[in-house]
């Protein structure tokens, strides 16, 4: 695999082993809960945190440059409405379709900006 720039690697790769490491090391401490936090519960965290940093830096060292207009803009209004507490794949499907198309007319050919609709492209 092509990596864009070694030092994105290489920055990811110490924030998971740092954060492996706190998450390791706390594992010796009480954890206890959200509303009574022991001693191990922030250094755990704080090592789940930099271990999910450290891959997604990794990962973008490694992702495709332009993934374009339409799965992205599909991804994003997916990602969000799953975020919510109901989620109803019909509506939005029909919402992602009707944002898609809004957002091209819009930008791509109101504006004129250039942005590829599909990796491809």
């Amino acid at each position: 695999m092509k990596i864009k720039g070694q030092e994105d690697f290489w920055a990811g790769v110490m924030f998971m082993s740092f954060g492996a490491l706190a998450i390791f090391l706390a594992q010796d401490y009480p954890f206890g809960s959200t509303s009574r936090m022991g001693p191990g519960y922030f250094p755990t965290w704080l090592g789940i945190c930099m271990l999910v940093l450290g891959m997604a830096i990794v990962a973008s060292g490694w992702s495709i440059d332009h993934i374009g207009f339409v799965p992205a803009m599909a991804a994003l209004i997916f990602l969000g409405a799953a975020s919510g507490h109901e989620f109803r794949f019909k509506e939005v499907s029909i919402m992602t379709v009707a944002l898609i198309i809004g957002c091209w007319a819009l930008f791509i050919k109101g504006l004129e900006l250039p942005f590829p609709l599909f990796w491809w492209r």
